[in-house]
């Protein structure tokens, strides 16, 4: 059968990618779904490790994203400088309106210390000394934060500061926010920093170490959270980007204008994990489509080439198919690892990812190869005279 029912074994590492608009995976509001407060304007619930959008609602409407906008810093931050590296803060730095570390013109800080304070504490002054310090000016800065958005995907992002603070035409969305936070929390070090509740940080020039308490208060409402940024201003008004690991299993929501985002993150949390388990669809090495070919005295067989998982309901379970398609002559196969073709995975009729399919020469010779090799060992022993 071109097409043919996977049972479903458990719970595996799954493949990365936040889905785009279109993918029939994300899933549409129904009874069942979580019952967002009348004036959230926006949100998403997202499993991080293989992109289901598990809940959305105006996902792709480009809206101000507030202090949202520092994790896009602070991940730049971290793949282009050294934490122990220290930051010159600059006249621009010193007074930025809104939340601040209270930085001094001059101070040098290292951008570790800078970091907490940004994430932390929401610094403003901290984004800018940052931003000069990387990219040499906000400009540069500015520039090099857009680059990533077109690198990541972002369709709906454009950056006008390294802050958040109101500007013409700086913009994201749910979908682009949960992509660009996914990202971010495969690297240590972000992830590290996010799940901070307090950091205690000495400063030069003072006699007594500094504290940063973390304003995201889902590290203390919500016993799974590990992260990530809140943000308000009066044109974005609240906005939340959470994480919450259990189990093994991160997910991911953002809320924008939404004056009850505490308790809506929670309630997508709590509906993303009851209602849907990741589980196994195809394992690396596994035989698909049951295409086989002898050759010589070995037989080579067509196998998924990497795992495959992806979050279910429990009535999806029974509505896994898989499409083997096999488009590489096995007879033409050399050696194992070659990529012969690509299974594609279908939930209730649509496809959600695919993997590539890959030849492996069978260990087990065929029938007259085992009477030659058992020849072979009679002879070499002595056994034929």
């Amino acid at each position: 059968m071109k097409r043919w029912l996977c049972r479903v074994l458990g719970p595996v590492v799954a493949l990365g990618m936040i889905l785009q608009p279109g993918h029939a995976a994300a899933t549409e509001p129904d009874e069942s779904t979580p019952d967002l407060a009348p004036g959230a304007r926006a949100a998403i619930l997202v499993d991080a490790g293989t992109g289901r959008v598990l809940y959305q609602k105006r996902a792709d409407e480009p809206m101000p994203i507030a202090s949202l906008t520092k994790i896009m810093t602070a991940i730049l931050a971290i793949e282009h400088g050294k934490l122990d590296e220290l930051v010159t803060v600059g006249p621009n730095a010193v007074g930025v309106e809104g939340s601040s570390i209270y930085l001094k013109e001059g101070e040098k800080i290292p951008l570790e210390t800078l970091l907490y304070g940004l994430m932390l504490r929401s610094g403003n002054d901290a984004a800018v000394a940052i931003a000069e310090h990387i990219g040499g000016s906000v400009e540069g800065f500015v520039w090099m934060m857009n680059e990533k958005a077109e690198f990541l995907g972002l369709e709906q992002t454009h950056f006008a500061n390294p802050h958040g603070l109101d500007a013409e035409g700086h913009h994201s969305s749910a979908r682009d926010l949960a992509t660009l936070t996914a990202y971010a929390l495969k690297n240590p070090v972000f992830s590290q920093i996010v799940s901070t509740e307090v950091k205690t940080v000495p400063w030069p020039g003072e006699q007594w170490h500094r504290k940063f308490y973390n304003k995201n208060k889902m590290l203390r409402f919500y016993r799974w959270a590990d992260g990530v940024k809140t943000g308000f201003t009066k044109k974005a008004r609240r906005t939340l980007v959470s994480s919450a690991t259990k189990d093994g299993r991160r997910l991911i929501t953002v809320t924008l204008n939404d004056g009850d985002d505490w308790k809506d993150s929670m309630m997508m949390f709590e509906y993303g994990f009851n209602r849907f388990e990741t589980v196994s669809i195809l394992k690396k090495g596994q035989r698909v489509g049951g295409k086989s070919l002898k050759k010589g005295d070995r037989r080579i067989d067509v196998v998924a080439g990497a795992d495959f998982s992806w979050p279910l309901t429990q009535e999806e379970k029974g509505l896994v198919s898989v499409e083997p398609i096999v488009s590489f002559p096995l007879e033409r196969v050399e050696k194992s690892g070659m990529q012969v073709g690509t299974a594609r995975v279908f939930v209730k009729g649509e496809q959600v990812g695919s993997i590539p399919l890959i030849s492996r020469f069978s260990d087990e010779p065929t029938v007259m190869g085992h009477w030659k090799h058992v020849l072979a060992l009679m002879i070499g022993r002595g056994g034929w005279r």
